[in-house]
């Protein structure tokens, strides 16, 4: 059977698409390689499936593709996450293996490898709760398989390692808070210069957004000291709602912060988006150039969330909450816009007090 239709690009999730139907069934076929290369290989996939289809004999990688459809039908989140973890922890040792030939012993060895394989340096194993979520993708992966009436192993005893614990969130220590509101030098092709992500760090520890969050942000989301964050632009440069609806809120900006948005208006001109990158993963090896040139503990840039929470902890709880967007009673950005009006000044004296003891006045300017 041919197609008769092309892979056409999907701005919105950035990445070439194709729909094609065979015996009454749909699927969907994507890529995110950029330009005609992406173009192609979508085609290929929607070819491939419309002459063979996935057999009984087939590869686990082939059955994975489709799965994968699967997780982009409920969203993308759901997608990013069982992708990520078949491009790195599953498809490279059975990939190539057939479908008929896996056992529960090869994915109770995915689990134990990921387990034993660094992460990054400092950080020697994969948290427990990532072994969780890799341990739910394989499940929903042979769940996905039985209901295709392909081949799948019993799932008896799939284990995590007992040896495996829930690790613990880092924050970036006083000291090199200090050095990042003081030093905007970074190590660029062996030649020390200015980082021009530093506003970035600095936003990200005065605010507690999330990463997503701050790559999404736009001049127009700034409205005197108020920040309205109403979505994210996650890791495969879509755009997305956040990362829950309490995501969807509006934040008070400290002066610091004010300051940080003034420093980078002055160095970038009023842009459309406020902190500009051209991937999420260029932007952390800036901040990973950045911590090695100033000797400083390996802290994620998710992580820097945490180091807001746990410096704004002083904060009341209530205030807390709705900064980094945790309230579970806060369903739109209309509820939290009405507490605004009476709490915005209170919460912004707090904030100043807060970090004015660790930063001093003079990083304002």
């Amino acid at each position: 059977m041919k197609r008769t239709n092309t892979a056409k690009w999907i701005e919105s999730a950035h990445r070439w698409q194709i729909n094609v139907q065979k015996d009454g069934v749909r699927k969907t076929f994507t890529s995110a390689k950029p330009g005609r290369t992406g173009q192609r290989e979508a085609n290929r996939k929607a070819d491939d499936w419309l002459e063979h289809g996935v057999k009984s004999g087939g590869k686990v990688a082939d059955a994975w593709e489709l799965f994968l459809q699967s997780r982009a039908a409920i969203s993308d989140n759901e997608y990013c996450s069982a992708e990520s973890f078949g491009r790195v922890r599953i498809l490279p040792y059975i990939g190539d293996k057939k479908l008929a030939a896996v056992t529960e012993q090869d994915y109770q060895a995915i689990l134990d490898y990921a387990f034993r394989s660094p992460v990054r340096p400092g950080r020697d194993t994969l948290s427990r709760k990532t072994l969780r979520n890799l341990k739910a993708t394989i499940t929903q992966f042979v769940k996905f398989c039985r209901k295709s009436r392909l081949p799948a192993p019993e799932l008896y005893d799939l284990k995590i390692p007992e040896a495996a614990r829930y690790v613990g969130k880092r924050v970036v220590e006083v000291d090199d808070l200090k050095a990042i509101f003081t030093d905007d030098t970074t190590l660029y092709r062996g030649a020390v210069c200015r980082d021009e992500y530093i506003n970035y760090y600095r936003f990200q520890l005065l605010t507690g957004v999330r990463p997503g969050e701050l790559r999404g942000l736009k001049w127009a989301n700034i409205s005197g000291n108020t920040c309205k964050i109403d979505g994210a632009i996650n890791t495969h440069g879509a755009h997305t709602r956040g990362k829950n609806d309490n995501a969807i809120r509006s934040i008070v900006l400290s002066d610091y912060a004010l300051a940080v948005l003034d420093a980078q208006r002055a160095y970038t001109g009023r842009q459309k988006y406020i902190f500009p990158m051209e991937s999420m993963r260029a932007y952390y090896r800036r901040w990973e150039r950045y911590q090695q040139l100033h000797k400083m503990p390996p802290v994620s840039l998710y992580e820097m969330r945490h180091t807001f929470v746990s410096i704004a902890k002083q904060l009341p709880t209530g205030q807390l909450k709705q900064l980094v967007g945790h309230s579970e009673n806060m369903d739109t950005y209309g509820t939290y816009a009405h507490a605004l009006s009476t709490d915005a000044a209170e919460t912004a004296a707090n904030l100043e007090t807060v970090f004015g003891k660790i930063l001093g006045p003079e990083s304002t300017h």
